[in-house]
């Protein structure tokens, strides 16, 4: 079952963003996500849509944090990516004639429901800037620098 990762690998590049001196090209985030620059330029123009990166095009340009990581949410993220599905499972059949797999839609509906409001929840109480805090906290710790290219290097 493949996963959607694009949530976590744009909230990665964005915190790597938010640590960069200037703007970082489309290529070495694609390095840095292990995926073709055309990619990274389609997600971008969500997130640049919604107002939390900008783009400079030619010679020194790229991609630089347009918003105030405290002012920003996980949920946030996610809607600029459209909302992707949070979850891979699903009914085998949406409107059975089985009275079985009715019950069992039933019961699967309501966890559904559950899960997804608790993920929701979760990802609108958390920002960038608190994301950004952990990351920080969690260089201290370990005594390392970061550098974007380097970090990502293969």
């Amino acid at each position: 079952m493949k996963r959607d990762s694009r949530l976590s690998g744009v909230l990665h590049v964005m915190l790597h963003l938010a640590e960069a001196d200037g703007p970082v090209t489309s290529e070495t985030m694609a390095k840095a996500m292990q995926t073709n620059p055309v990619v990274i330029r389609r997600i971008m123009a969500g997130l640049r849509d919604a107002g939390f990166v900008r783009s400079e095009k030619g010679h020194g340009g790229g991609w630089t944090i347009a918003c105030d990581l405290g002012s920003v949410t996980l949920f946030d993220v996610y809607s600029a990516l459209g909302e992707p599905a949070l979850f891979a499972l699903g009914h085998r059949t949406e409107a059975p004639g089985c009275l079985v797999e009715q019950a069992v839609n039933c019961a699967l509906d309501a966890a559904f429901r559950e899960a997804e409001a608790l993920l929701i929840g979760r990802l609108k109480a958390v920002t960038l800037a608190e994301l950004s805090a952990d990351f920080h906290a969690r260089m201290v710790a370990t005594g390392k620098s970061v550098d974007f290219k380097a970090a990502h290097a293969a």
